[in-house]
């Protein structure tokens, strides 16, 4: 494949990927606004997009999926970049703007990204092995643990009833 179609089919890849949650969250708007005919609407597209962008990846698949070692570094090194650049930046930017609630689902994000890379490191060194059989997923913040769900989440402080079991 030519640079350039491997440039514009990674790009639609992007562009299908956006439009599938962008329109998930269109459906839920129509449920809550009563419109059940529309928000199913919604969620066919939304179907469509990600057939959409799955083909697209599987066509440049050697860009974004490698071996198993590989993309957990370039998983690890990705959490730690944005956790430690980019959303400190996007923190100050919402903060200069007087964006309250903006900077507080950043810093979460950017928390909850730290914790993610160290499940990476931890996986990289083989700490974790056969050991884990399911993770607890906040809900609210995206924070991820393999133990039980906590109590209280250590980065937005959200109930256990928040955390999602992923197995």
């Amino acid at each position: 494949m030519g640079p350039k179609t491997k440039d514009n089919v990674y790009k639609a890849f992007i562009g299908e990927a956006k439009a599938y949650f962008r329109l998930l969250a269109y459906a839920e708007k129509a449920e809550e606004e009563e419109v059940p005919q529309i928000a199913l609407l919604f969620r066919a597209v939304a179907e469509a997009e990600r057939v959409h962008a799955t083909r697209h990846l599987n066509l440049v698949r050697d860009l974004v999926v490698q071996d198993t070692d590989t993309n957990l570094l370039n998983s690890f090194k990705r959490e730690q970049s944005v956790s430690e650049n980019e959303y400190p930046n996007l923190i100050k930017d919402a903060e200069d703007e007087g964006e309250k609630q903006a900077a507080v689902t950043f810093g979460h994000a950017r928390d909850a990204e730290i914790y993610h890379a160290k499940l990476y490191e931890r996986a990289l060194y083989q700490v974790i092995k056969n050991t884990v059989k399911a993770y607890q997923v906040c809900q609210v913040c995206g924070y991820v643990t393999d133990k039980k769900a906590p109590e209280k989440c250590p980065v937005c402080g959200a109930p256990k009833e928040k955390f999602e079991t992923v197995e």
